[in-house]
């Protein structure tokens, strides 16, 4: 059965090509929420294993979607993954990840292999 994977990022292009690219290496089924202020809802129906979160975005940003989802008994367990523009690889140095909390933080553009590795490790 396939891992559900919730994408929450404002850019509709990254979300469709991020998407691809992960039904496409097996194992998750995705769902794409470009409109911050509908993410929890969307989660809520969805029930994913694991929600992917852009930082910056109009509306409510990441942190503030985050905080959402730690105030629901339903949503508060799902490991997530934020993405940031405002930090690039080489401040997280090569492939390493910064862990915020529960939270991963991956550098944007992500790296499809390490993302890819972050998921399995969280839904292991």
């Amino acid at each position: 059965m396939a891992n559900k994977v919730l994408l929450v990022d404002d850019e509709a292009g990254f979300t469709q090509l991020l998407k691809m690219n992960l039904e496409k290496s097996g194992g998750y089924e995705v769902m794409i929420e470009n409109d911050s202020t509908q993410a929890f809802t969307t989660a809520l129906s969805f029930e994913p294993d694991a929600i992917i979160l852009d930082i910056v975005m109009p509306g409510m940003d990441g942190g503030d979607v985050q905080a959402q989802f730690q105030q629901s008994p339903k949503l508060a367990k799902v490991p997530v993954v934020m993405l940031t523009a405002l930090v690039d690889s080489a401040e997280l140095s090569e492939g390493a990840v910064a862990q915020v909390g529960a939270t991963t933080v991956l550098p944007k553009p992500v790296d499809l292999s390490l993302l890819l590795r972050v998921l399995e490790e969280m839904l292991a």
